[in-house]
């Protein structure tokens, strides 16, 4: 499987990450700082400051340091989507692409005989529960508090998937008009918890040793597939002749579907 990764987005959004959390830790210490000048304050102007600063540099700081978390969980936190889901692919076929971080808001694109299939991911590593395309996020009050620091919200998977599936749909729309685009979620984070109770979109996990796994589950759609081609017989004297070399079976032309898709992405 050949895989193709917008690393220079990786780098810019971790290194984005890592000055936001810096920073934010800078102007929390700070707004601490200056709100105790009060105790030691002189004169009127240092006493004001000391009352107004707190006011415009604490806000500062939490917007920050919320976004910096955001963004710590989606660029840094381990493990890395670009790297699980590779892992969960083993023995995929060799004509097989995987595009990772080129077709926001499907921020993983799978070419492969088995179909074409637009990937959201998950990090988070709760409980959670999905029935049909409604999701429930277990706890209480509390932990919705807790995720509302962490930024682990779950949203709706299921809805951004179909989002996902109808983007990639609409770049190769033009040149393929009937490959068909799969949404798929994979929760890359293997202590998640899910249950799961007839999704509308396919929910998986990246690691094969939970279930349902992403390689079970392309297993699975490799045993009901149809050949796309079939072997032709060369003929000779005789009649008689070898046949050509068994074309993988499948039900798309991955390399055609992976030309298009990079003719309108910008891919290198």
């Amino acid at each position: 499987m050949r895989i193709e990764t917008n690393n220079e987005l990786v780098k810019r959004n971790r290194r984005t990450a890592n000055i936001l959390f810096f920073f934010s830790m800078g102007v929390l210490i700070a707004g601490f700082l200056v709100a105790n000048l009060q105790l030691t304050a002189k004169d009127g102007l240092t006493l004001a400051l000391s009352v107004i600063l707190p006011w415009i540099v604490l806000p500062v700081g939490f917007i920050s340091t919320l976004i910096s978390v955001r963004m710590t969980n989606l660029w840094v936190r381990q493990p890395r989507p670009e790297k699980a889901i590779p892992a969960g692919l083993k023995g995929l076929s060799k004509r097989s692409v995987l595009y990772n971080y080129y077709h926001f808001p499907a921020r993983h694109v799978l070419v492969a005989p088995q179909g074409v299939f637009a990937i959201v991911t998950r990090y988070q590593d709760g409980r959670y529960i999905v029935d049909g395309d409604k999701w429930q996020s277990p706890g209480g009050p509390f932990a919705a508090i807790g995720r509302f620091f962490r930024r682990d919200s779950i949203g709706n998977p299921s809805a951004d998937a179909v989002k996902a599936a109808e983007f990639v749909k609409g770049l190769i729309g033009k040149t393929l008009p009937d490959v068909e685009v799969q949404p798929l979620i994979i929760f890359v984070d293997p202590k998640a918890r899910l249950e799961i109770n007839n999704p509308t979109v396919p929910v998986l996990y990246a690691d094969e040793n939970k279930e349902p796994n992403l390689r079970d589950f392309m297993r699975q759609l490799s045993q009901k597939e149809t050949p796309a081609e079939q072997p032709v017989a060369k003929k000779g004297s005789g009649g008689k002749g070898k046949g050509e070399p068994k074309q993988e079976a499948g039900i798309i032309n991955p390399e055609q579907v992976a030309d298009a898709l990079e003719e309108a992405t910008v891919i290198g």
